[in-house]
């Protein structure tokens, strides 16, 4: 919409494939806390990932959750941005279809765990922040503490399977390496 701005993240396959932390990063997207975004690429690259370390998953399903975040998140895909791979330059090549898709998606920031993989000196002249999810989490806390701990409440309400306390959904944050947020989530454990 025209006119219209709001905070936008790349979310790399490496904050995509631990399922609690895509939990509460698309919770926060789909609350508007900011405009989440991907490629089908990165999609396919964290459930390949994911179905490397645990082929005792469904494929399909794998395939129906990806369907359900395109759908759920608005604005979310990133398409024809593959021109530009070729003239960036990066640590890992590898890495350079996440970059391209920042730049084509008007993205303020790739959120990814491999920090070193983006060098700020290459990325930051794009205008593009790369920060790790710790810092991004901490972040979006900060701008509405509330409003955060109401979204990670409704997070760990809809586990399920098993449920969870709020120490148990913090130990798995803390688990994940996100210290910090576990931090500000463990002082505010009655709110969630």
């Amino acid at each position: 919409m025209a006119g219209y701005y709001r905070y936008t993240a790349v979310l790399d396959a490496c904050v995509l494939y631990p399922a609690p932390l895509r939990d509460l990063l698309l919770s926060l997207a789909l609350e508007g806390v900011f405009g989440a975004r991907w490629t089908s690429r990165i999609q396919a690259e964290w459930v390949r990932s994911l179905i490397a370390k645990r082929p005792d998953l469904d494929p399909q399903k794998l395939q129906h959750t990806i369907a359900l975040m395109n759908s759920a998140v608005e604005n979310c895909l990133i398409e024809s941005y593959e021109f530009l791979i070729d003239s960036l330059v990066l640590p890992d090549q590898n890495d350079r279809h996440v970059l391209a898709a920042a730049i084509v998606g008007h993205a303020d920031a790739i959120v990814t765990f491999n920090l070193k993989d983006f060098p700020q000196a290459m990325v930051g002249e794009r205008g593009i922040e790369v920060l790790h999810p710790d810092d991004f989490l901490v972040a979006q806390y900060d701008l509405d503490p509330i409003r955060f701990l109401g979204i990670a409440k409704s997070v760990r309400k809809r586990l399920k399977h098993p449920p969870k306390s709020a120490k148990e959904l913090i130990a798995t944050y803390e688990a994940q390496g996100l210290p910090q947020i576990s931090k500000l989530l463990t002082a505010a454990t009655d709110l969630i």
